[in-house]
């Protein structure tokens, strides 16, 4: 008579001692990816705040705390998140440099050897993100290919299928689920950026090598230029000739900082700006979050390509 008692003790008993995975990550991208592979299970957290530089942050207090008390720690790797080096040497759970993956598609800077022409502006306060650009040196923005993010989304299944084998299927069906929709996505932006790969545009940060390379694009400069610092009349005049000679061209700042630069660079130009978001921060972070960044940054581009 006590059997259905007991038993109902027993399942409680299973589901308190059950303790959700504690899955952070460094930067966004990589929570959506986690977010999709968790869904219906859990969610993940994120270190860096909306807005922040991966290139130049600090960890507080806080963020150490935290990062000490996730069970599973992603980050893209000392190349993009150096001030993460020495607090990993301390982290008592799993951490993964993603970077380190087998099987990520890697990019290096110059390796094309496209020479595309750069007009930089180097200040002591640099803007968050002039980083280390040079040839040769590992392009860090490996999120923004979606065979990454597979990749990338495989592995967490994996991990997180290990550490909580109740809902490894669910995990892994979430994983399959979330490729499935990136192919779907993949076909419809490379039909509409097909349409308008040799139409010229310009960059203010070298950040869409992937997502170009993927969709055969190629952008015709890059403006490195600094937040707060107004280059010399000289600059401006190179970077304004470069523009001219290109003709009718977008180009692309990314928020949440225009540079100051923009519209004088622009004016009286048939130049159109638009903003392209690489680290996701006006998407939800959701199981959909990772394709409706991806889709916003292939929508930014080809809808100003377009009305050119």
């Amino acid at each position: 008579m006590f059997r259905p008692f007991v038993l109902l003790i027993l399942l409680v008993f299973t589901i308190t001692t059950h303790a959700d995975v504690r899955l952070l990550t460094s930067i966004k991208p990589l929570q959506l990816m986690a977010a999709a592979v968790q869904d219906g299970v859990g969610e993940p957290d994120v270190l860096l705040p909306p807005g922040a530089s991966p290139h130049h942050f600090a960890l507080r207090p806080s963020d150490i705390r935290r990062l000490q008390e996730a069970d599973l720690f992603y980050w893209v790797g000392p190349d993009m998140e150096g001030f993460l080096v020495k607090s990993m040497q301390d982290h008592r759970g799993e951490s993964l440099a993603v970077q380190d993956l087998p099987g990520m598609t890697l990019r290096r800077f110059g390796e094309d050897g496209h020479g595309h022409a750069h007009t930089h502006d180097h200040d002591e306060h640099a803007h968050d993100h002039d980083h280390d650009h040079r040839p040769g040196s590992l392009d860090t923005h490996l999120w923004l290919h979606p065979a990454n993010a597979r990749v990338i989304a495989a592995r967490m299944a994996e991990d997180l299928a290990r550490l909580d084998p109740a809902n490894a299927a669910k995990y892994r069906e979430n994983a399959k689920a979330f490729s499935g929709r990136l192919d779907a996505l993949d076909t419809r932006l490379k039909a509409r950026l097909d349409v308008v790969s040799r139409k010229p545009f310009f960059v203010f940060h070298e950040a869409f090598d992937y997502f170009e390379a993927h969709y055969g694009l190629e952008h015709a400069g890059v403006f490195s230029v600094l937040g707060e610092v107004q280059p010399g009349a000289r600059h401006v005049a190179e970077m304004r000739a470069r523009l001219q000679q290109a003709g009718p061209s977008c180009v692309f700042s990314e928020p949440p900082i225009r540079p100051r630069l923009a519209e004088t660079l622009t004016e009286g130009l048939p130049v159109k700006m638009a903003e392209l978001d690489a680290l996701g921060m006006t998407v939800d972070t959701d199981a959909h979050g990772y394709e409706q960044m991806l889709e916003n940054l292939g929508n930014e581009l080809a809808g100003c390509l377009e009305a050119l």
